[in-house]
């Protein structure tokens, strides 16, 4: 192999190890068998995005910047959850005239995002198609993590969780985030953020498709089988 082919394989060998890296999670932030009974958390994939659907009980039971949002929230007993570029994620016109400011959304550096918090008054598994939809228990510290996680994404410069955009006649909010959106950080990388703030691996440069936050939550449920398998004795 000359020079030229040494390079081109450490090049290649270099990007599988980039696109394979795993961010290590926390097992002690899983539920434990009999002592934790967990509190469940739905993830919704619809091909290219990510939201999470949380009690709303369990979101305003710890007090902070995340509670006081949802406070300000119409009636539900459920809060659909999503980060996103402020413009482009909050539009609703056909996607065929916002191609160009996807553009802009993915490559320009620095984009201003919002967090988006929607309450639900229909349960997830009523709400939501089986199709895309996981159901993910995590012990109770883990939760409280991933709730840390989310309400850090909330800009509080002017000392309070901010509205930075509503939809006519819909119950969801856009709070100002402190985050930038671009291609290196998209919304799906931000939902393995938040979930790796709850304990689970991640492998963050495959986070760039919405699948693989699906195969996060499924590999944890693996593991938490074995887990609970080998604590029992099993």
């Amino acid at each position: 192999m000359g020079i030229r082919g040494a390079l081109l394989a450490g090049v290649m060998g270099a990007l599988a190890a980039l696109w394979t890296w795993t961010a290590p999670g926390d097992p002690a932030l899983w539920p434990k068998p009999d002592s934790d009974p967990g509190v469940p958390v739905y993830l919704l994939d619809n091909g290219f995005h990510t939201d999470m659907v949380v009690r709303r009980a369990a979101l305003a039971a710890r007090p902070g910047p995340l509670a006081e949002a949802i406070a300000t929230l119409g009636p539900g007993d459920w809060i659909l959850i999503g980060w996103g570029d402020a413009k482009f994620y909050v539009d609703q016109s056909p996607i065929q005239s916002r191609l160009p400011d996807g553009a802009r959304a993915f490559f320009h550096p620095g984009n201003p995002s919002v967090l988006m918090l929607r309450p639900e008054t229909v349960a997830p598994e009523q709400a939501f198609l089986s199709e895309g939809r996981r159901r993910l228990v995590l012990s109770q510290a883990g939760f409280e993590a991933m709730d840390r996680r989310i309400g850090a994404s909330l800009d509080l410069s002017t000392g309070k969780p901010r509205v930075a955009a509503t939809r006519p006649g819909d119950p969801v909010r856009f709070f100002a985030s402190h985050e930038t959106f671009s291609v290196l950080h998209l919304c799906n990388h931000w939902a393995g953020e938040v979930l790796n703030a709850a304990g689970l691996p991640i492998r963050p440069v495959q986070t760039i498709l919405s699948a693989e936050i699906g195969h996060t939550v499924d590999r944890a449920q693996r593991d938490t089988a074995v887990l609970d398998r080998a604590a029992s004795g099993a």
